[in-house]
C-alpha cells in the first residue's frame, strides 16, 4: 500500500510516499480502507519534532490521526461493526491507503467520506476545551482564531448550548463567524479594545497560538478561564496547554448526533491528494483556514 512517512524530525521536505507493508486490526481495533483523512495542526508539529506528551513517536513515523473508510477488518473483541461499514474516526498513520482505527463511529446519513474526515479530532478537540474551560449556557466565551476547524465546531457547539461566542477571525472570515453564531471582531491592533466594547467575556480560548494569552488573561481576569491548544508557552503564563484528548469514542457519538440535527457541519476549505501532504501541511501551518482540510485517497 502507499503510505506518507518521514524518517526525521524538519520540514515538509522530510515526508515522502512509500510502498508500505499493510497494517491489521489487532484486538479492539479495526482497519479501514480510508478514502479521505483529515489533516491537523497536530501533523505538522508531530513531524517538526515538537515535544508533544500526547503524541510520542518513534521514527521512522507514518502521518496523521483522522480518518473516514470502509471497515475491512475487524479484530478479536470489537463489537457493533461489520466489513463494509462505513466509518469516521481516529487512529494511526492515517495518510495511507489502509489504517488500524482506535476509536469510531458510523457516519451520519448523507456525510461523504471527505466531510466525514473532517470531524473526529476537531470535534473532540472542541468538546473537551469547552468542557475544561469551565464555560456555562447563558455566559460568554471569546475564541481567538475562531475560523479553522476548531473553531468552527466550537461555535457551533457552544450555540447549541446556549453559550454566546465573540469570535476574532481574519476580515475575509467575518460573515462566516458570524454565520455559525458568533459575535465576530478582527484581530490585528485595537483587538482587544474591540472586544471589550462587545461586552463581558467569561471565558477564553487560544486556537491560533499568535501570542494573544496575555490579553485573554486581561480580558478574562483569570488564567484558569483561559485554555490554549496551541501556544506551548501558556503555561509560563498561568494557562493551561490542552493537548491530551478526553473520550474520542463520545466525542464521535455527539458529533454524529449533532451532524444528524443539523447542528454541526465543517465545511472542506481544500482537498489534497495523497502525493501533496507536504502541500496539505503547508497551508495547515500558514493558517487563515477556514473549515477543514483533508487528503483524499
Amino acid at each position: 500500500m502507499r503510505k506518507v512517512s518521514f524518517a526525521e524530525f524538519g520540514g515538509p521536505d522530510v515526508l515522502r510516499l512509500l510502498d508500505a507493508e499493510e497494517p491489521h486490526a489487532g484486538p479492539g481495533r479495526i482497519r479501514i480502507a480510508v478514502r479521505a483523512a483529515g489533516v491537523n495542526p497536530v501533523d505538522w508539529r508531530i513531524r517538526e519534532g515538537q515535544k508533544l506528551s500526547a503524541h510520542p513517536i518513534e521514527l521512522p513515523s507514518g502521518v496523521g490521526l483522522d480518518a473516514a473508510g470502509v471497515v475491512d477488518e475487524v479484530g478479536e473483541g470489537v463489537e457493533g461493526v461489520e466489513v463494509g461499514d462505513h466509518v469516521f474516526g481516529e487512529g494511526s498513520d492515517t495518510y495511507a491507503e489502509f489504517a488500524v482505527m482506535s476509536a469510531w463511529a458510523r457516519m451520519p446519513e448523507g456525510l461523504s467520506f471527505e466531510e466525514a474526515a473532517g470531524y473526529p479530532s476537531v470535534v473532540e478537540t472542541a468538546l473537551r476545551i469547552i468542557r475544561e474551560v469551565g464555560v456555562e449556557p447563558g455566559q460568554t466565551l471569546l475564541v481567538s482564531g475562531a475560523s479553522g476547524g476548531v473553531g468552527s465546531a466550537v461555535l457551533q457547539i457552544a450555540r447549541d448550548r446556549g453559550i454566546a461566542v465573540i469570535a476574532t477571525g481574519g476580515a475575509a472570515n467575518q460573515d462566516y463567524l458570524r454565520g455559525l453564531g458568533a459575535v465576530a471582531t478582527t484581530y490585528g491592533e485595537g483587538w482587544v479594545e474591540r472586544v471589550r466594547g462587545l461586552g463581558r467575556v467569561d471565558a477564553a480560548l487560544d486556537l491560533a497560538g499568535s501570542g494573544v494569552i496575555r490579553e485573554l488573561v486581561e480580558l478574562t481576569g483569570d488564567p484558569l478561564k483561559v485554555i490554549s491548544i496551541a501556544d506551548l508557552g501558556a503555561p509560563d503564563l498561568g494557562v493551561r496547554f490542552s493537548g491530551a484528548a478526553g473520550s474520542v469514542p463520545d466525542a464521535l457519538a455527539e458529533a454524529a448526533d449533532l451532524i444528524a440535527r443539523g447542528r454541526l457541519h465543517i465545511p472542506i476549505e481544500k482537498s489534497y491528494r495523497l502525493t501533496e501532504a507536504a502541500a496539505a501541511q503547508i497551508d495547515s501551518r500558514a493558517g487563515h483556514t477556514r473549515g477543514r482540510r483533508v487528503i483524499v485517497i
